[in-house]
């Protein structure tokens, strides 16, 4: 792979340029995306669309659009002179971005009961979506970033690691409530209960906003920070959707349950 990517660039400064440029591109792209979001909601899930596209079987579009997350980053590692992975700082956050695709990718889709099918479009696009980011951050992880020999115990790699272990903890209980909403057979939508649905309409968007948050304050560049301010886009976003949606559909849904941040919005 070594050898694809001294085709593509002449330099390993101009590779670093090029990744440069795909952060901020992402930082505009989160704006255009916030934009955007603002007439519509991203067509998947309750909100599936037919003019986006034919229908692509939940388990089959997260299965497939989430591998590139896995695959492009794994090839990076593997099989290129990923001369900063010696290093325990990268390390460490190459884990917590192997730790969350693993799952999202590998296990999260084979545990999905129902769901609606995910329009075309939606799927093409965060198929390329994790190409891009799987590249952006893990090139940049085991390539060229450099930390102090004491960064693993700096306040803010510490406070990351713990924000991102948190997220995590959150973001997968979560599913779980979700996947059990229903009793086999059954159909339709129910009150999600329990864990940080006590607070929040969309607690499994919550707690991935904090993953890349901390993922983006103990990586500390340009590059994590991107994908913490488009993860954070997309999610809060849908985050408003799914608490409007519920409080339309129920009656009795919790009036004390905000969006996204426990008892503030």
């Amino acid at each position: 792979m070594d050898t694809v990517l001294q085709h593509l660039f002449s330099s390993q400064e101009e590779e670093l340029y090029i990744l440069d440029c795909l952060s901020h591109l992402m930082l505009v792209m989160a704006l255009v995306t916030f934009v955007a979001l603002l007439f519509e909601n991203v067509p998947y899930g309750r909100y599936s669309d037919r003019k986006y596209g034919f229908p692509v079987s939940v388990r089959v579009a997260w299965f497939i659009q989430e591998l590139p997350a896995l695959v492009v980053p794994l090839a990076l590692v593997l099989w290129t002179s990923a001369s900063k992975t010696v290093h325990l700082p990268n390390q460490l956050l190459l884990a917590m971005y192997f730790c969350h695709y693993i799952q999202r990718s590998l296990i999260y889709p084979f545990l999905i009961r129902g769901g609606k099918p995910t329009p075309f479009a939606s799927f093409a696009l965060a198929f390329v979506f994790c190409i891009y980011n799987g590249y952006l951050q893990v090139r940049y992880l085991s390539h060229y970033a450099e930390f102090p020999s004491d960064w693993v115990t700096h306040p803010c790699f510490i406070t990351g690691s713990c924000l991102w272990l948190f997220g995590w903890i959150i973001n997968i209980h979560s599913d779980h409530i979700l996947r059990n909403l229903r009793a086999p057979g059954e159909t339709g939508y129910k009150i999600p209960r329990g864990g940080m649905f006590r607070y929040v309409s969309g607690a499994n968007f919550l707690g991935e906003i904090l993953e890349w948050a901390g993922f983006a304050l103990a990586g500390h560049s340009i590059h994590s920070a991107a994908f913490a301010v488009f993860t954070c886009t997309v999610l809060s976003s849908r985050a408003v959707a799914h608490h409007k949606w519920y409080l339309t559909k129920f009656e009795d849904y919790p009036k004390s349950r905000k969006a996204l941040i426990p008892f503030v919005f």
